[in-house]
C-alpha cells in the first residue's frame, strides 16, 4: 500500500490540544524538523483566537530548537521530560510556566511502555528512510523512537532526504520486555549487536512528510588551558591506575558526557602515547570521538546519537563505508543502560556543576532552584561504572563561584556513586576514604587555593560526626553570592 504523503502544514493539524508527543531523536541529532515549526504556528494561532492549545512532550534528551525553543517561545508544552538545554524552554520551566520532570535516559522508554505518564498519542519521526510496509530507519539520533512508534495512534515520518539511506546497517533497535519476563541483555562486547537495523510499524499509522534539512549542528569551543589541564590531570590519573594493575593494560569501555570538557578529555586520551587504542560505550558520540577514531585512536563507538558539527557530520556521510564498520546506534534504554555499564566495566566520565567536600555531585540546579538542563545520563552510568569520575573547572565567573562548596544545593549523584573528582588542579581519589579524609582529599586537590581556606574553616566548625556537618553555614558560599554576587565573602 502507498503511505500517505502530507505537508508539514497538514501534519501538525493531527495533533490536538492536550495529546502527549513523543519526537524522535538525542540532542538535536535525530530530531524532525519541520512539523514541529508548524505546530508552534499552530498554537500561537489557537491561543491567538483565545483557544488552549498544549501538548505534553516526551523525547530522548535534548532537542533542537526547531522543537524546544518553538514549542516554548510559542507557549505550546504542558510538560516535558527527560531533558532539556534549550535556553527559552529552560527560562519558562524556571518560571514555572511549563512542568519539567528531570529523569534517567535510560528509563523513559519504559516508562511510557507502564503507562506511568498517560498515553503517546503521536509520535513524529525524522527518518533516513521508510518502506511501503512500514520499515522506518532513523537518521543520526535514536533515543526512544521504537517505543513511541509502536505506542503512538499516529506516526508522523519526516522523510528527511539530508540523511543517506546508507545509515540502514548503523542502527541496534530493539525494546526490552516488560518484567516479568525480561532476560538479560545480551551484550557482552561494546561492538555487540542484539536488535533490527530498524523499527517495523503498522504502515495504517503512518504519514509523511518530505523534508531535505541539515541538522542543527554547531560546534564546541575549542580547548583552553583549564579544560587541558583537566585532560591531563585525567590522563595522569588513567595512566597511573593502568600501572597499579586497577585498569588493565588493553584498557576498558569509555563513556563521555556532553560538552567542551568531555571532548578535551577524549582529545587528551587520543594524544597520550601511555594509553592504548580504546573503545567507546556512551550516549553521546560527539566531534572529538570521530577525530580519534580517523585517526585510529578509537576501535569503536557505540552510542545513541551523533551529536557532531555539520562539517563533521557530512564527513562521515562521506565515508559511510568505513564508519559503518566502526560505530552503532543503539536506543537509550540500551545506550544507557546500568546493567550493561555495569558487564561492561565501563570508565564513566561526566561533568559536574557543583560538588561538595563530600564528594555530593550537582549536575542540574544553579543555587539550588534554577533548572540549568538535566540529569541526562550521568546517573545511568555513575553507580554502575568501573570507575565513575566527575570533572569540573575549579570555579566560574572570574572565579566568583566556587564549584566545590561545603554542601551542594541540590544533589544528583551522591557520595556513594562518586569515586573520583577532577578539576584543573588536580584529581581527588575518593575511593576508601572516610568523610573527613574526603574532604582534604578534594580541598587540596581540587579547590581553588582561594577557596581552600574557606572550605577548611567550615570543616573545622563542624559539628563531629561521621560526616561533619554545620548546618548553620552549610550554605554560606550561596548565601555569599546571592547576597553580593562573589562566594568569596563567605562569612564562616
Amino acid at each position: 500500500m502507498a503511505l500517505k504523503i502530507m505537508t508539514a502544514q497538514e501534519a501538525a493539524m493531527l495533533i490536538n490540544d492536550d495529546d502527549n508527543i513523543g519526537f524522535s531523536g538525542f540532542t538535536h541529532a535525530g530530531c524532525p524538523k519541520v512539523v514541529p515549526l508548524e505546530l508552534a504556528k499552530r498554537a500561537e494561532s489557537e491561543h491567538a483566537q483565545g483557544r488552549p492549545f498544549k501538548v505534553g512532550v516526551f523525547t530522548g534528551a535534548s532537542t533542537g530548537d526547531n522543537i524546544d525553543g518553538a514549542l516554548a517561545r510559542a507557549k505550546a508544552i504542558k510538560f516535558r521530560t527527560p531533558y532539556q538545554t534549550n535556553k527559552d524552554l529552560r527560562n519558562a520551566i524556571n518560571n514555572d510556566e511549563v512542568k519539567y520532570f528531570d529523569l534517567h535516559l535510560s528509563t523513559l522508554a519504559q516508562d511510557l511502555r507502564y503507562g506511568f505518564y498517560g498515553t503517546v498519542d503521536v509520535a513524529i519521526i525524522e527518518a533516513s528512510h521508510v518502506t511501503e510496509d512500514g520499515e522506518i530507519v532513523p537518521t543520526s539520533g535514536v533515543g526512544i523512537t521504537p517505543t513511541i512508534a509502536r505506542l503512538a495512534k499516529t506516526v508522523i515520518v519526516e522523510l528527511n532526504r539530508w540523511h543517506p539511506k546508507g545509515l540502514r546497517g548503523m542502527h541496534d533497535l530493539m525494546e526490552l520486555s516488560d518484567p516479568p519476563h525480561r532476560r538479560e541483555i545480551p551484550i557482552y562486547t561494546v561492538r555487540d549487536r542484539i536488535g533490527k537495523d530498524h523499527i517495523k510499524v503498522d504502515p495504517q499509522k503512518i504519514v509523511v512528510v518530505e523534508t531535505n534539512m541539515p541538522n542543527d549542528g554547531g560546534g564546541f569551543a575549542p580547548v583552553d588551558e583549564i579544560t587541558a589541564k583537566i585532560g591531563q590531570n585525567v590522563v595522569g590519573f588513567f595512566v597511573d591506575e593502568m600501572d597499579k594493575g586497577h585498569i588493565p593494560q588493553s584498557f576498558l569501555p569509555v563513556q563521555s558526557g556532553v560538552g567542551n570538557i568531555a571532548n578535551a578529555v577524549l582529545a587528551a586520551m587520543g594524544d597520550s602515547k601511555d594509553i592504548p587504542d580504546f573503545e567507546v560505550y556512551t550516549e553521546v558520540i560527539q566531534d572529538a570521538v570521530i577525530r580519534l577514531m580517523e585517526n585510529g585512536r578509537i576501535k569503536f563507538a557505540s552510542g545513541g546519537t551523533l551529536t557532531v558539527s555539520n562539517p563533521c557530520i557530512e564527513r562521515i556521510y562521506k565515508n559511510l563505508d568505513y564508519f559503518r564498520e566502526k560505530i552503532v546506534f543503539r536506543t537509550a534504554e540500551i545506550s544507557n543502560n546500568p546493567e550493561v555499564a555495569r558487564r561492561l566495566g565501563i570508565i564513566a566520565m561526566n561533568t559536574a556543576l557543583e560538588a561538595d567536600i563530600f564528594g555530593n555531585i550537582n549536575s542540574t540546579h544553579v543555587t539550588g532552584t534554577k533548572i540549568m538542563n538535566g540529569i541526562g545520563g550521568s546517573g545511568d552510568f555513575a553507580r554502575s561504572s568501573y570507575l565513575s569520575v566527575f570533572l569540573t573547572p575549579s570555579t566560574a565567573k572570574d572565579g566568583k563561584i566556587s564549584a566545590f562548596v561545603p554542601m551542594v544545593s541540590h544533589q544528583d549523584h551522591s557520595e556513594h556513586s562518586v569515586k573520583v573528582i577532577v578539576s584543573e588542579y588536580g584529581v581527588a581519589d575518593l575511593r576508601g576514604k572516610c568523610p573527613k579524609d574526603r574532604a582534604i582529599e578534594i580541598i587540596e586537590k581540587c579547590a581553588h587555593p582561594h577557596y581552600r581556606p574557606l572550605l577548611y574553616k567550615y570543616l573545622d566548625s563542624a559539628q563531629r560526626g561521621q560526616t561533619p556537618a554545620n548546618l548553620y553555614n552549610a550554605f554560606a558560599f550561596h548565601k555569599a553570592f546571592m547576597e553580593t554576587g562573589d562566594m568569596r565573602n563567605a562569612g564562616l
